[in-house]
């Protein structure tokens, strides 16, 4: 079984359902309200479980209700939390999501203790990153602590698979650890100053990363599928047309099933087509981390497939 070992964010999601986003100074009155888990690490460690991974989290939540409720759902997923510390210094981390009937969000986040992931963290879990095939990282944590989990991985010959996000400027250090890096327009645009508005353009800013050390740019395009960017090719690899329901998460289960399936040791062309399956399931359906299971995505295939034929 492939090993995946995740270092990063874990916090509640409330959820509010409005017609539409407000805008500056405006109130919006909604007409319904969730609590679900979140966090994009832990969004990736549920997504790896679900599709078949031996799966650890490496992250911090505070000693209350809302710690308790997320090592529980991690664990029913079947993710391991034995190197997850509970933090008595303050609050498990929260975000408050505005979501509108197409699906679009605005997202708001109290970092909590997901601010207090720190290179010890990642050193207790050293043993486990040794074991694994890939490791999955994220920005909603210390980037102190991305830098060095990604160094830690590197030097261990341990896959790393850097989901960018929420966009931030990254130390030059950063990018000769990462094999596959899976950022979306927004932040493909931030990290290399390259306005991405069309395919040549993804193509250009990913050369830039390329050149800097990245194996791979996976860049997300929403339903436009994905851009897998090497030194020597690109290729795109089209979405799968679902009804969308809420996108919050569709880049975790994305990043997480790309990191699975090259860990399987499939080609990254397929590894994405695979992955852009697994985000086509997430996005009809509510919360963050509502990963598919390995069955569900076979299935989906499988039904997709049957579908485009009687069409075609």
């Amino acid at each position: 079984m492939v090993v995946v070992s995740v270092v990063g964010s874990i916090h509640m999601d409330f959820y509010i359902r409005l017609p539409k986003l407000p805008q500056q100074d405006e109130t919006v009155i909604g007409y319904g309200f969730t609590m679900l888990p979140g966090g994009k690490g832990a969004n990736q460690a549920v997504a790896t479980a679900r599709l078949g991974a031996e799966t650890y989290f490496i992250g911090r939540v505070g000693r209350d209700i809302f710690g308790e409720r997320l090592i529980d759902v991690l664990k029913s997923n079947g993710v391991n939390t034995d190197y997850v510390t509970i933090d008595d210094t303050t609050h498990t981390g929260i975000a408050f999501i505005l979501l509108n009937t197409s699906g679009e969000n605005m997202i708001a986040v109290a970092p909590g203790t997901d601010h207090k992931v720190s290179r010890e963290d990642v050193d207790r879990a050293i043993d486990i990153i040794k074991r694994s095939n890939a490791m999955l990282l994220q920005l909603e944590i210390p980037l102190d602590t991305v830098v060095y989990a990604a160094r830690i991985g590197w030097e261990n010959k341990t896959g790393v698979i850097l989901n960018p996000a929420p966009a931030t400027p990254l130390p030059e250090e950063i990018y000769r650890y990462i094999y596959a890096m899976t950022p979306n327009r927004v932040e493909l645009s931030m990290l290399t100053g390259v306005s991405v508005k069309s395919f040549n353009d993804v193509i250009k800013a990913s050369r830039i990363l390329i050149e800097k050390g990245v194996k791979y740019v996976v860049t997300t395009l929403g339903g436009n599928g994905a851009m897998v960017v090497s030194e020597h090719s690109s290729i795109h690899v089209p979405a799968y047309k679902v009804n969308v329901v809420d996108t919050t998460g569709a880049g975790d289960v994305f990043s997480a099933a790309l990191a699975l399936f090259i860990a399987e040791g499939m080609d990254i062309v397929d590894a994405c087509r695979m992955a852009n399956a697994a985000a086509a399931i997430k996005i009809t359906r509510m919360g963050a981390q509502s990963a598919p299971s390995r069955e569900e995505l076979v299935q989906f295939l499988k039904s997709y497939s049957l579908a485009e034929t009687r069409t075609g």
